[in-house]
């Protein structure tokens, strides 16, 4: 895999950092010399998880729901470092049910988390990005092009960020920015945020296997490589990476 280029003296923001691919992300980051902000809602994990990394990090505990919550995970970032260089969107809700029967805060915190939450950031960190020919990379799903039973905020949320990839990337293409997403297939990670499974859903229907199981390292080395100046061709790109799952 195409490696990231050297990342020294630039700054990125990880969400969903106490998760596996999360930590795996800042982790492929700090090792290109980048500093990082990890954002997660549980702080005891976050200072465990800036212990185990090492490197220049610094952590804000919050939800990434709403954008006041989102404004202040970038001034955080900010604030301990000076600047903004990379936005990376990994916090994630997924809690497939019955579309008859989805409640009604499933519903909402699925879309506040993985649609609305990397828009509000991306409007916060803005400035910091264009001062600093900034990258954003949004971790989606090959859900995003699939009829998946059971998951129609998951898939739905996915969805939309990889078309809010593409606006964005056409909105800005004359700006010193790049944005793009990755559509992931099947992980075997503990995402920090439980998925809840209601009693009514059947899981084989929502789980397409292939024979390979996407490994954290891979995606880490993938994201870091989008974030940093070594990907300067890839903007808009909604990059598959799902062992060919998506292909139906």
């Amino acid at each position: 895999m195409t490696m990231a280029s050297d990342m020294s003296g630039r700054v990125a923001l990880v969400t969903g950092a106490t998760g596996d691919l999360g930590k795996g992300i800042a982790r492929a980051l700090i090792e290109v010399g980048a500093a990082v902000c990890l954002v997660d809602p549980d702080r005891d994990a976050l200072e465990a998880t800036a212990v185990e990394l090492g490197g220049r990090t610094t952590l804000h505990a919050t939800e990434v729901r709403g954008a006041a919550n989102c404004r202040a995970a970038v001034a955080a970032a900010v604030s301990a470092f000076g600047r903004l260089d990379a936005l990376c969107n990994v916090a994630n809700v997924f809690a497939p049910s019955h579309s008859g029967e989805t409640a009604e805060a499933d519903w909402e915190a699925t879309l506040a988390v993985n649609l609305s939450a990397p828009f509000y950031l991306f409007q916060a960190a803005l400035p910091h990005l264009l001062a600093d020919n900034g990258t954003v990379v949004t971790l989606a799903s090959c859900a995003a092009f699939m009829a998946t039973p059971f998951t129609a905020a998951y898939t739905a949320s996915k969805a939309g960020v990889v078309q809010l990839t593409k606006v964005l990337a056409k909105e800005f293409m004359d700006q010193p920015i790049r944005i793009n997403c990755i559509t992931l297939g099947n992980m075997s990670v503990n995402s920090g945020n439980p998925a809840q499974i209601a009693a009514n859903v059947d899981m084989a229907k929502v789980q397409k296997r292939t024979h390979d199981q996407i490994e954290v390292r891979e995606v880490a080395a993938l994201t870091a490589f989008l974030l940093s100046d070594a990907s300067k061709g890839f903007h808009g790109s909604a990059v598959t990476f799902d062992t060919g799952i998506s292909l139906g």
